[in-house]
């Protein structure tokens, strides 16, 4: 529970971070601010979301496939890496 809320403070203080970064970048430049405010735009928000998800569809779709046939290729070493994530990962009791 408590590593719970550590991990939602954490996240909460990056998000935070970025806002303030960004705030202060927007007010400094005008080119930050028309950037900014053309995102903030619903229309062109909504369009542009729906390009991202297409894009990242298609980068996930090509990465899933090169991931396959170099597990295929590389098999012994695919099962090498995956024994190694798995004791790093009881050593730092993930």
């Amino acid at each position: 529970m408590v590593r719970v809320r550590r991990y939602f403070g954490d996240a909460l203080i990056s998000i935070a971070a970025l806002t303030v970064l960004l705030t202060v970048l927007a007010a400094m430049n005008d080119r930050v601010r028309q950037e900014v405010s053309m995102r903030m735009n619903t229309a062109q928000a909504h369009s542009d979301l729906n390009q991202i998800a297409a894009d990242a569809h298609d980068i996930g779709a090509i990465v899933v496939e090169a991931a396959r046939s170099q597990t295929i290729e590389h098999a012994p070493l695919v099962i090498f890496v995956l024994a190694a994530f798995v004791l790093v990962a009881f050593m730092l009791r993930l």
